[in-house]
């Protein structure tokens, strides 16, 4: 059990057995009555979200996870190859259970599974991954500055908005909680 001063982004809860992220949260302390906690939340396995307000005296529950570090192998029409790097038994997941995760997945890359009841509920990512831009517009030369974007696809097929510089074949840094270009890699 935490208290109301323990959520945060990313904080995973239970409530009525079911599984919640913690996707926004702001702290209010009024000047008469009782400070509480107003949250958004998602249900990580039905992706409702529900705005929820935390009393100064509640208790929140934390769910019972396993971690498990899994190894991406591949994607195929049925869906992604997970493969547990301990026991190397392989898992399935659906796009469905994946949501927005698997537009960052690379072949071969090693990602935390959480595991409630022994059924996946959520992937985590490593913040940051390097990915090669393999379609966008030709760069212009003079154009350092960050301000203006273009679209550009990346090696597994997410788009994102990169400045006018980058090229096709350059690799760029992405952030894998916002989808957003953080610079060029360096080699």
């Amino acid at each position: 059990m935490i208290s109301m001063n323990d959520l945060h982004t990313g904080r995973k809860i239970e409530i009525d057995g079911d599984i919640f992220i913690v996707t926004n949260f702001k702290h209010t302390n009024p000047g008469k009555g009782q400070a509480f906690v107003k949250v958004k939340i998602k249900n990580l396995k039905t992706g409702q979200v529900l705005e929820k307000t935390f009393k100064g005296g509640d208790s929140i529950k934390l769910p019972d996870f396993e971690d498990k570090e899994m190894q991406y192998l591949y994607k195929d029409e049925s869906g992604y190859h997970f493969m547990d790097t301990s026991n190397y038994e392989q898992t399935f997941l659906t796009e469905e259970q994946l949501g927005d995760n698997g537009k960052f997945l690379q072949e071969n890359s090693n990602v935390k599974v959480l595991l409630h009841n022994d059924e996946v509920i959520d992937i985590q990512l490593p913040m940051h991954v390097v990915l090669e831009v393999t379609e966008t517009e030709p760069g212009f030369k003079g154009d350092t500055t960050g301000a203006a974007s273009k679209p550009a696809t990346l090696e597994t097929g997410a788009v994102i908005q990169v400045p006018l510089f980058v090229n096709q074949g350059e690799k760029v840094k992405v952030d894998t909680r916002t989808g957003e270009y953080i610079e060029r890699a360096k080699t």
